[in-house]
């Protein structure tokens, strides 16, 4: 059984200059649109690990197109480097929003100081070819596998060798989530037959710490009188009261890599890939609860574990460097792991960067809490409104438009002369002196200069009643009382011209504050949940500021549009009341000039008007 070996990359460019020597396996499954080539250099690790290993693939922006895959990882499929054996994998953490993830997957050989590839297939898929059982993706001699990725951690073989009770989990450890010791309750594996140890046999735990202090007698892992220790730094078997000789202590905040190896009768540390310290002494029978981070008489470990792997069979040296580098952040782990370009289907579409940045707001709006939604909710009834607004104030204004060019069409030559309009005749002023069609009419009478002209001309029509031949006119004080009529008129139109604009002005100045308002109670509450949960790491931070941002945006996605179509539909407007008021400036001079008061003759009145003597 060789360890669980993780796997990272290099950059793209690196890939390509290594593998440009080897020849690509034919595609496996035309439903799967993308593949990427896998490659796993243990020269690079300075080690001569061979055999089977479960490998874990590093998925990031840099190397992979998180666009292009199904949510979760289910299209994801391993296939060997033959291009017909399908490799079981199981997906560990699959984060959409960050574009991180963490899968497990096994290699069936890796050779000894040389390269294994293998091929990551994904996107499309066919439902019909089903994914291998994910808990092949360890071998049979793996006791036990703990990510610590749930609250209670799991097993993730299938050996069912689960924690006994809920656990600290802290984002953003090594690899994924990790333990955070101490646990609430002591953390325990019960025993069974696949966890159970027999005296003296061959067996491998490995585990990553990040010590959060040095302690004394720190347990990291015990089970009777067999216990791995950190006192004072230093990395400790211990059995039957015996224990390890001492090296260098380790240092607290940083990440080291420890494995006990029992073979031939003794117990070896590895600390970091390298050999530590050892004891000459029998692993003792175990059948009891194995526990995690404490012991009975021992202090609890304070602190980080992550990947905690236990197998019934001894690790060679060779698989521990290779388990150390690749798992690590050194130069090293960059020069073991590799994954290719990208091959097939969209690979090189130019859309897939604009797709993946529109998938990332649907990422983001699945960690938006209930305050967040409240203020996009809010925001969506501001946009429905002021568009709907904004829709009806185009068509009106449109229609107004064109009533207004056919309406000066007409009273361009109806202004030479007003007498010509028969004031006592309603017909007459409703269609213009009887010159405009019917059609026409109906166009005419959606402008505000016709609304009015109609409010002038009855205003006329109520003064001439009595005076048919026109030769009494209209006097200064019916002139100023007519131009009043007007001007209410105008204010009358103007209302109307600017009726639902508040709407807009609202989303203007509302939109944003709405926004704010989401964010800052979303960030607020974040920063209270990481508070309580004690932790501060990007993977924590990040999801829950990003969704309340997005309520920031659905904010200004209300304001801007709003700002351009407000300003836009006012200087129609302006320019509409403007025009509106240069028409009754002229009415009013037009009906000066041909209704003179008494004593003045009208150039447009009748030739020959009857006098009072001339009356039978």
């Amino acid at each position: 059984m060789r360890f669980i070996i993780p796997l990272l990359t290099l950059p793209l460019l690196q890939t390509s200059i290594l593998h440009a020597e080897d020849k690509p396996a034919a595609w496996w499954n035309p439903a799967w649109s993308q593949r990427q080539l896998l490659t796993l250099d243990t020269s690079a690790a300075s080690s001569d690990a061979s055999g089977a290993a479960t490998v874990l693939v590093r998925l990031h922006d840099g190397n992979f197109q998180f666009a292009n895959a199904t949510e979760g990882g289910s299209d994801l499929r391993f296939i060997a480097g033959d291009g017909k054996t399908s490799l079981p994998y199981q997906v560990e953490k699959w984060d959409g929003l960050l574009n991180e993830a963490f899968v497990w997957v096994r290699l069936p050989e890796i050779t000894s100081g040389g390269k294994t590839t293998a091929y990551l297939y994904y996107g499309g898929g066919d439902p019909a070819v089903a994914a291998p059982d994910k808990a092949k993706a360890y071998g049979d001699n793996s006791a036990a596998v703990h990510h610590f990725s749930e609250p209670t951690p799991a097993d993730a073989t299938s050996n069912a060798n689960n924690a006994n009770a809920a656990a600290t989990l802290a984002e953003g450890s090594l690899i994924g989530r990790g333990l955070r010791l101490p646990s609430p309750a002591p953390l325990t594996l019960a025993g069974s037959d696949s966890i159970n140890w027999t005296q003296g046999q061959d067996l491998g735990v490995s585990f990553w710490i990040k010590p959060a202090s040095l302690q004394a007698n720190a347990a990291l892992l015990s089970r009777g009188d067999f216990k791995i220790l950190l006192d004072q730094g230093i990395p400790l078997i211990e059995s039957a009261g015996q224990r390890s000789n001492a090296g260098a202590p380790v240092a607290a905040g940083s990440w080291h890599h420890l494995v006990v190896v029992s073979k031939d009768g003794g117990l070896q540390l590895f600390l970091d890939g390298k050999p530590y310290g050892q004891l000459a002494a029998v692993l003792p029978a175990g059948n009891d609860a194995l526990a995690i981070g404490h012991a009975a008489e021992s202090e609890a470990f304070i602190g980080e574990m992550d990947e905690l792997h236990i197998t019934r069979t001894a690790p060679t040296p060779g698989d521990i460097q290779l388990a150390f580098a690749n798992q690590g952040s050194s130069e090293a782990a960059q020069r073991t792991l590799f994954l290719g370009e990208v091959e097939g289907g969209e690979a090189t579409g130019s859309h897939s960067a604009a797709l993946e940045h529109v998938m990332l707001f649907g990422d983001i709006a699945r960690n938006m809490m209930f305050d967040g939604w409240i203020a996009i909710g809010v925001c969506i009834i501001m946009i429905v409104v002021g568009w709907t607004v904004a829709f009806r104030k185009f068509t009106y204004l449109n229609s107004i438009q064109k009533g207004t060019a056919e309406f000066l069409s007409q009273w361009k030559s109806l202004s030479s002369d007003l007498t010509a309009l028969d004031h006592t005749d309603e017909k007459s002023i409703r269609t213009l002196g009887g010159s405009t069609a019917p059609a026409t009419l109906a166009l005419v009478e959606k402008s505000p200069l016709y609304e009015i002209y109609h409010i002038g001309s009855e205003e006329i029509r109520h003064r001439l009643a009595r005076d048919k031949n026109r030769t009494q006119g209209l006097s200064g004080r019916s002139i100023q009382a007519i131009r009043a009529a007007l001007d209410a008129g105008l204010v009358r139109v103007t209302h109307k011209l600017t009726n639902g604009l508040v709407y807009l002005t609202i989303s203007i100045a509302g939109g944003p504050y709405v926004g704010l308002l989401g964010t800052v109670v979303g960030v607020m509450i974040t920063f209270a949940i990481i508070a309580k949960s004690g932790e501060v790491d990007v993977n924590s931070i990040a999801p829950g500021i990003a969704s309340a941002l997005l309520a920031t945006v659905a904010g200004l996605v209300v304001a801007i549009p709003a700002l351009f179509i407000y300003s836009y539909l006012n200087s129609r407007i302006k320019n509409t009341t403007a025009e509106i008021q240069v028409f009754i400036d002229e009415f009013i001079a037009k009906m000066a000039e041909y209704y003179p008061p008494a004593g003045e003759v009208s150039p447009y009145a009748p030739a020959e008007r009857p006098t009072p003597e001339s009356k039978p």
